[in-house]
């Protein structure tokens, strides 16, 4: 498996003494190429040094790690990223054309490359009606679409984002991920870091959860999310027979849902039979999940009594 991204025991740490601040206290993750990654934590949980780890805006105390095969911070890995930092600003006398073709610049993009890479970007994030508009009077979700062409002027193959869809209204977060989405299956990878899980949850194959410098838990995002030996079944012809013969089995039901836990594939077996046998008739059975929402609470409630 070619990795985009790999880190091996990150510590980060500001300050010294009784005042230092342990950012990072040995984070170790991997990004597969061509996947949506979603880093999650609360505020403080250490998620924009890691991003700032990787490219060496700040520097490591202790550990490695590389960007497509190069090391965090180099210049080599630059050229290949694409990077949206939390609460970006642009000068506001630009227009949205005038800040693209400036970092255009900076990413080493020529003519007539760079106008076509702005004329590609304006597009993809739905802009270009707006690309001689001044700055100052775009929205907050025209800025963020802004931040992500920017992001993407220089045809990145790794594209960091941090609240990509912060201040964002449904409509525009529901456009950006069609954008991330699309970019993916072209084949970038996307490492997003995020505090709004539903929007992870619809988008991520894997995430890992981060709180006080440490990752708790990574996972594809059904594997965290199934709960495991309990499904839930709709049920034509529900009747009090059904429940009697079930017994322990049921966790809950309303009306024709009912919710069953049993520990093996052939306890499962037996209860659908029970079911038939006692007049009911399966329409559909799922295993449960649960929100990405209430995982991430769990984790980060449990972390934090470990860390008291």
């Amino acid at each position: 498996m070619d990795l985009a991204l790999a880190s091996n025991n990150i510590v980060k740490t500001y300050g010294r003494g009784t005042k230092a601040v342990h950012a990072l206290r040995g984070v170790s993750l991997s990004v597969a190429q061509g996947e949506i990654f979603g880093l999650l934590g609360k505020n403080g949980a250490g998620k924009t040094t890691y991003i700032k780890c990787m490219l060496g805006i700040v520097f490591l105390n202790s550990g490695e790690g590389t960007l497509l095969g190069y090391p965090f911070g180099s210049v080599r890995a630059k050229e290949k990223i694409g990077y949206l930092p939390e609460n970006h600003r642009y000068p506001l006398y630009l227009t949205g054309e005038q800040v693209l073709a400036y970092f255009g610049k900076l990413s080493g993009i020529a003519q007539p490359v760079l106008g076509k890479r702005i004329d590609e970007t304006l597009s993809i994030v739905g802009m270009t009606e707006w690309r001689k508009t001044k700055v100052r009077k775009y929205s907050k979700g025209m800025m963020q679409r802004l931040g992500l062409a920017q992001a993407l002027i220089n045809d990145p193959q790794l594209i960091l984002l941090d609240e990509p869809t912060d201040g964002v209204d449904p409509v525009g977060r529901k456009e950006i991920r069609e954008v991330l989405i699309r970019l993916k299956n072209e084949g970038k990878t996307i490492f997003l870091n995020s505090h709004l899980l539903s929007e992870v949850e619809r988008i991520s194959d894997r995430v890992a959860i981060m709180d006080h410098g440490v990752i708790v838990k990574e996972d594809s995002i059904d594997d965290l999310t199934r709960t495991e030996h309990v499904y839930e079944m709709q049920i034509a012809n529900m009747n009090p027979a059904i429940l009697a013969a079930l017994g322990t089995n049921v966790i809950s039901t309303n009306g024709a849902a009912l919710e069953i836990s049993c520990e093996s594939p052939e306890l499962l077996n037996g209860i659908m039979d029970t079911i038939r046998a006692s007049g009911g008739v399966i329409e559909s059975m799922v295993p449960k999940k649960s929100s990405l929402e209430d995982v991430f609470v769990d984790l980060i409630q449990g972390s934090a009594v470990t860390h008291d």
